[in-house]
């Protein structure tokens, strides 16, 4: 039997500007005192402020969608404004929402029942997020998502397996990508990206969010079973 195996993905939102004091404005600015002119440097600082969503430090949890690659069924877990709690269209998945802290509450309460837990880029980027973002608020993890690398029986990390861990040094490729590659529907297909999650948290597209994170999940879920049927030489 294999082992109870959970899949998630995470979706961010860099917190306000504003919320910031001046010190920490500055620091994260810095990098744009370097362009060589006016202009340069404004451009630079608009980048600069579109990376907040990348650190658990400047951003918080939005979404977290958790499937069971076995029997499809889940969780996505999802900031509102208000209290709203539905299913998929297949009846498979359950969508809660709450505050950030009860999504992670949540997260760490599921996973602890899975002996294994799958991502894309989880070690890059989802992991370390939740970790640490888990810490600041207070909460402690109940899993250690960041093993051994080199050991895919606890964390299966598709972006390590799929470049055999780093062996194509040319070029990185995103989940689109292998995706398409594969023959598996995107979670672009539908016209969202993760580019888009900013502006959908701005304009109160909460659902929309959650929906997009749950392809995120379904479309790895079908890129992990490629994996498992041809370039997984575990036991059986």
């Amino acid at each position: 039997m294999p082992p109870p195996t959970l899949l998630f993905d995470i979706e961010t939102v860099g917190l306000p500007f504003d919320s910031f004091d001046e010190a920490q404005q500055e620091y994260w600015l810095r990098p744009a005192q370097r362009e060589p002119t006016e202009e340069a440097r404004a451009v630079k600082r608009e980048e600069l402020i579109q990376q907040l969503n990348l650190t658990p430090l400047t951003a918080q949890v939005v979404a977290i969608a958790m499937v069971n690659v076995d029997t499809g069924r889940g969780k996505v877990l999802y900031q509102a404004e208000e209290p709203e709690q539905s299913k998929s269209e297949d009846g498979l998945v359950e969508f809660i929402s709450g505050t950030e802290e009860e999504l992670l509450d949540g997260f760490w309460d599921v996973i602890t029942k899975f002996d294994r837990f799958v991502t894309f880029n989880g070690r890059g980027f989802d992991c370390p997020f939740l970790m640490l973002r888990s810490a600041i608020l207070g909460i402690k993890p109940t899993r250690d998502l960041m093993p051994y690398r080199y050991d895919a029986k606890r964390h299966c990390d598709l972006a390590d397996q799929l470049s055999f861990y780093g062996a194509f040094t040319q070029r990185r490729f995103n989940l689109d990508f292998y995706c398409k590659a594969f023959g598996i529907e995107s979670p672009k297909s539908k016209g969202v990206s993760g580019l888009d999650v900013n502006k959908l948290f701005a304009e109160k597209h909460f659902r929309e969010i959650a929906d997009y994170c749950l392809r995120d999940v379904r479309a790895t879920v079908q890129l992990y079973k490629a994996w498992q049927q041809f370039l997984s030489f575990e036991q059986k």
